[in-house]
């Protein structure tokens, strides 16, 4: 007969599912909604920079257009720096989804582990791994998630994660030569994307319903089931760690009399 070693339960499943729409929906009705009208705000405060400065105007010392000016340019700055904050807390947001998922995925595989091996190596090792590492352990168990229409997305999400949290590094190189739709337009261009660095990141709302829907499909298309029979073998480093447990709980072991 077949063992179960990896079970995925609908209710487990329903639950991970739902706090993460949870997750996302709170985060547009209480942060990202928060900047739907920036350009109002920046004409306002356009208006307001105007009208706190105007008993200072001396049409004798100032040509008024370029006090009207001055306030436009105090508007467009206003504008920019929501901008900025707007694409920031899209960061954080998609940060925040990608972590709790990571986590959860991480967790899901060691406590089914822990229901056919002991020992802290195997579970240690599922902690340690990234991203790629952790895909060809699912491959190696028959859940082909590489085939699978999401997975592009969740790979976007993962470069995008790691190149806010790191600036300048491999992810956002990466993100430069295969996305480049996540550098600021003003860059996205063969003659200048080279010249971008990571504060020309940026998404849109468009992206974070994109990863969200990738973290959805994923859970959803987590099979029931991982039977012992569907492994022909684990990747290398689980083996090594694997064994390193077994090599540990023989050494423990009290002596025969």
């Amino acid at each position: 007969m077949s063992l179960v070693l990896f079970q995925m339960s609908g209710s487990f499943r329903a639950l991970l599912i739902r706090s993460h729409k949870f997750y996302v929906e709170q985060a547009q009705k209480r942060l990202l909604s928060q900047f739907q009208n920036i350009e109002e705000e920046a004409e306002k405060y356009s208006r307001e920079w105007l009208n706190q400065h105007s008993p200072m105007f001396d049409p004798d010392r100032y040509n008024a257009d370029d006090f009207y000016d001055q306030a436009t340019e105090e508007g467009i700055e206003y504008y920019e720096m929501l901008e900025d904050m707007r694409n920031r807390t899209r960061l954080s947001v998609i940060s925040g989804m990608y972590h709790e998922w990571d986590k959860q995925f991480r967790g899901w595989l060691t406590k089914e582990i822990e229901f056919w091996h002991h020992g802290n190596e195997a579970k240690s090792v599922i902690w340690k791994k990234t991203f790629y590492p952790l895909m060809d352990f699912l491959e190696a168990i028959g859940f082909h998630v590489k085939s699978m229409p999401y997975f592009t997305s969740l790979d976007r999400c993962r470069l995008i994660v790691n190149a806010y949290k790191h600036g300048d590094g491999d992810a956002f190189t990466h993100i430069k030569k295969l996305y480049p739709e996540f550098i600021n337009e003003s860059m996205n261009d063969s003659l200048y994307i080279d010249m971008s660095d990571h504060t020309d990141l940026v998404v849109s709302d468009a992206h974070v319903e994109e990863f969200s829907k990738a973290i959805i499909d994923f859970w959803e298309s987590v099979p029931e089931n991982f039977f012992d029979s569907d492994i022909i073998c684990f990747p290398e480093w689980f083996e090594k760690a694997f064994e390193k447990d077994l090599t540990n709980s023989k050494k423990q072991r009290p002596e025969e009399p």
